[in-house]
């Protein structure tokens, strides 16, 4: 057995050709998106993260606005700046770039942007409203594993998923959204982590497995039953001479090996990553929608 390769750029591409639909249709009833950004510092893989969602809201049409200020910039200064996003209309979306530099409170920063437009989904009422399965933004990257889940035909109704990791992220957030009585969900979820005795012993069970640990190829193929579907989430660099950049990235885990067993596989890069800017930009429509209807 081959596993078929689920292709993340080909899954954004076809979620991005729907959203750009949806834009234009809001823009008819007077409903514009709109994304606020704020980067706090120069940190190069918040630069390039914040770079793609400009590029990609320029490709949807929606009216996006970045404001970047140095990293010794005072949390006071960080909160008025959220603040005044929050009163905003032209804001349907906020996002405060994380990372966070060490002398601002990151948890204060997210507390503080208006639930409504937390399009990464980490506020505390969303997070409850998730676990509720009330309509609120869901966390980007679990949000993506769901999408890839049911576009590529692998709806996680009545299914084993074996969520390795439980990160505010991806673990939890999740696992809460396929155990929902709902659509894209219905599923038996058990979550395990580092600490577990024998992390084997669960992942072997598992229908749907989901890889987010951030250990580079931790899960080996004696790991995963024949035929399951594979979830790579982790995106690690390793060193590697053969490499003009001294480094490759692979994900957490053992994708040759494990693609030979599973029935479906998503590699490291092109995976999950892409899927992530794809769900923050599906946030910003969806925030852009409820606040019309209000």
């Amino acid at each position: 057995m081959t596993a078929k390769v689920i292709s993340g750029k080909e899954v954004a591409a076809e979620i991005r050709a729907e959203l750009k639909k949806k834009v234009e249709e809001l823009k008819g009833k007077g409903i514009h998106p709109g994304l606020g950004v704020i980067l706090v510092g120069e940190d190069p893989a918040s630069v390039s993260y914040v770079t793609s969602k400009s590029q990609g809201c320029e490709e949807l049409g929606i009216y996006d606005e970045l404001i970047r200020v140095p990293a010794d910039t005072s949390e006071e200064e960080v909160l008025n700046m959220v603040e005044k996003m929050n009163n905003d209309p032209k804001f349907s979306g906020i996002l405060v770039q994380l990372p966070l530099p060490g002398h601002i409170d990151e948890e204060k920063v997210v507390n503080a942007i208006a639930p409504e437009k937390d399009v990464d989904g980490f506020h505390p009422i969303n997070q409850g409203l998730l676990l509720r399965g009330e309509e609120c933004p869901l966390p980007c990257t679990a949000y993506g594993v769901q999408k890839m889940l049911m576009v590529s035909g692998n709806d996680p109704a009545g299914k084993h998923v074996v969520i390795c990791g439980r990160s505010n992220i991806v673990g939890k957030p999740l696992a809460a959204m396929l155990m929902q009585k709902a659509e894209g969900a219905n599923a038996i979820c058990t979550v395990v982590h580092t600490r577990a005795h024998d992390m084997s012993y669960y992942t072997k069970q598992a229908d749907i497995l989901v890889a987010a640990m951030g250990v580079p190829e931790a899960i080996k193929a004696d790991m995963v039953k024949d035929g399951a579907v594979v979830i790579d989430v982790g995106v690690n660099r390793v060193d590697d001479a053969s490499k003009k950049s001294g480094f490759r990235l692979v994900g957490d885990v053992e994708y040759d090996a494990i693609a030979e067993k599973a029935s479906y596989i998503t590699p490291v890069p092109g995976g999950v990553g892409p899927m992530t800017v794809t769900m923050l930009l599906y946030n910003t429509v969806e925030c852009a929608e409820r606040i019309g209807k209000v």
